[in-house]
């Protein structure tokens, strides 16, 4: 066969009607003999010595838009290697076998050397939205199975060469690259070395991206050693490049791999494995160590805050993180998770045992409301946005079976209750029972209940305008609001019992002018005694201190009326300075409408 029949056989050109590709040893082709064997030695000599690795015939050959020369070496390298196959098959010491075997090493070289190269130059680019558009429903196995050249039509990522700018085309023409020779190495038995060069480069690439993320690695005792404020500042820096390190560095370093080595699922797998363990480890270990550190109630949320990051990123670390190779890593995240849910659970308790040993027994000025309730309230309101991961963490952690809950502070329990349900409604009720202790350090009785009407009013406020209001639900708050009226009647009936016993017992009985002057004078002063008091008490809820004042107008005003309009007349003033009827029922209204502002 003369040279340039050879070069015809040897270069076939690309059918005009189909993509490009590259062939393999096992590809069709003309079967070998010793003319043929001789004609390829001659033709690959003969081509690496313009394009060896120490070649200056150009700086590469994956350079430019014309790839006839990348894909003719591609072609040189896979029938060297058929030719070595043949000869090894008839004499494992012949001449042309080391001959061959010395070509074969020297493409090789090249090959290692552009591969290197484009990995180098294109690093910045191989994280661009081309990358991400590698994704595809289909699985990893078969998400690469096209040609390695093909650009220049609709190309193997489902991206139009005319939509794509010139960074993804870049990045495509890289990956294209980055594909073909590591086809070539991997069918040609020289995978190792070529994984080598990747792993070399893209290794790199994911520290230095965590580094700049602020992802550190850091020891179980350099945490235990840091202040509160300096750790959370390293989890703040976390939460804020977690997602970017899952989303935008492994999962598009996965998509990469598993593109430039779809020829083997192992290497694929074992590479990437490689690559983003150590980066990996840190990152997803960071967490347990801030689970490890020295507990209190208030870190709670940055914890909640880490490990509800990580369930929102569990679909993509599954997946990414897939392979047996990668199944540390895997584990990792699930010993994060178990010790953020153990550290969350701990620091419930810890919150429940704090309302519990709350020890204070100075009363609340003026009735208001206590310090332990507004913080208990807001603790809880900030745990409701969580609801979502807390039910999850909760779902094993049943309350005590020692613990019952009253009926009539919660209900009964139903079986659709979530875990967070009953936790919520467990707390408040421990809160409402220290309350109940609290509004015993009070030397008036009507004050007391003044106080825990305030109180669960703020309760019941705190429920309505939050999440609690779905957790808890519609018959948890108006059970409590008929306690929070029970409180506010037994203030009444103790608070003003002085005055509406000045009154007769029946204010519709006839009596004398005489005993009419008296219970006026009994009145007034029980009035006035009781008003001089209870201006200084508070009713903070607007709503609830309307209620009073309406039912007090109402329940008093009535019977005063009654009295007033048929004794007034009946007396006398004793004297100018010491009138008989001081108050009239529309004095009362007035009087009333200044009471609860702890004036």
């Amino acid at each position: 066969m003369t040279r340039k029949g050879m070069r015809s056989v040897f270069f076939r050109p690309p059918p005009s009607s189909s993509t490009p590709s590259t062939p393999s040893p096992h590809s069709s082709s003309p079967p070998l003999s010793d003319s043929i064997v001789e004609e390829i030695l001659e033709v690959a000599k003969s081509f690496l010595a313009r394009w060896g690795p120490h070649s200056t015939t150009a700086a590469s050959l994956f350079q430019g838009d014309d790839r006839d020369e990348s894909r003719q070496f591609i072609e040189v390298v896979n029938k060297l290697y058929a030719v070595m196959h043949y000869l090894a098959s008839r004499d494992s010491s012949s001449d042309k076998l080391v001959s061959a075997h010395d070509l074969m090493s020297t493409a090789m070289e090249r090959l290692q050397k552009e591969f290197f190269q484009i990995l180098s130059v294109n690093r910045e680019y191989l994280y661009s939205e081309s990358v991400s558009s590698v994704q595809s429903p289909m699985p990893i196995s078969v998400r690469s199975s096209v040609s390695d050249f093909e650009l220049e039509t609709e190309d193997e990522f489902g991206i139009a060469n005319e939509s794509i700018s010139e960074v993804e085309r870049v990045s495509l023409s890289a990956m294209a690259d980055l594909k073909a020779i590591a086809d070539c190495m991997i069918s040609t038995g020289y995978g190792k070395e070529c994984v080598k060069v990747y792993k070399t480069v893209r290794k790199s690439i994911i520290d230095e991206s965590l580094y700049n993320l602020g992802i550190q690695k850091l020891s179980f005792s350099k945490v235990q050693k840091m202040d509160w404020e300096v750790l959370e500042r390293k989890i703040k820096t976390w939460l804020k490049g977690v997602k970017t390190a899952v989303k935008s560095l492994f999962e598009q370093e996965r998509i990469l791999c598993d593109h430039v080595f779809s020829a083997s699922l192992p290497i694929r797998e074992s590479c990437f494995a490689q690559i983003s363990k150590d980066g990996a480890m840190i990152l997803f270990g960071f967490p347990e160590l801030v689970a490890k550190y020295k507990k209190s109630p208030e870190k709670i949320f940055i914890t909640l805050d880490l490990y509800e990051a990580i369930a929102d990123l569990w679909t993509e670390i599954k997946y990414i993180f897939s392979s047996t190779a990668s199944s540390n890593v895997q584990s990792q995240v699930v010993s994060s998770q178990i010790k953020l849910g153990e550290n969350i659970r701990t620091l419930i308790t810890d919150f429940e045992m704090s309302i519990q040993k709350e020890s204070s027994k100075k009363p609340v000025p003026r009735g208001g409301v206590h310090p332990l309730t507004s913080y208990v309230m807001n603790y809880i309101l900030f745990l409701s946005d969580y609801s979502r991961i807390l039910n999850d963490i909760l779902a094993d952690w049943p309350l005590p079976e020692q613990l019952s809950m009253p009926e009539s502070y919660y209900g009964t329990p139903k079986e659709e209750d979530s875990p967070i349900t009953l936790r919520f409604a467990w707390l408040i009720l421990v809160l409402l029972c220290k309350l109940d202790g609290k509004g015993e350090h009070y030397n008036d009785v009507a004050l007391s209940y003044l106080f825990l009407a305030n109180n669960l009013q703020y309760i019941v406020n705190k429920v309505r305008i939050s999440n609690l209001r779905f957790l808890l639900g519609g018959d948890w708050i108006e059970r409590h609001e008929s306690r929070i009226k029970l409180y506010a009647s037994k203030y009444g009936r103790i608070g003003w019992n002085g005055v509406f016993s000045s009154l007769p017992a029946d204010v519709k009985t006839e009596i004398s002018p005489e005993e009419a002057r008296e219970s006026f004078r009994n009145f007034n002063r029980a009035f006035e005694e009781t008003y001089r008091k209870q201006t200084s008490w508070v009713v903070p809820d607007q709503k609830l201190r309307d209620e009073i004042k309406i039912s007090l107008a109402k329940e008093l005003g009535a019977l005063y009326g009654e009295f007033y309009a048929r004794n007034r007349v009946r007396t006398r003033r004793v004297s100018e300075s010491d009138p008989v009827v001081r108050l009239s029922p529309d004095d009362l209204s007035n009087y009333f409408s200044d009471l609860f502002y702890g004036s």
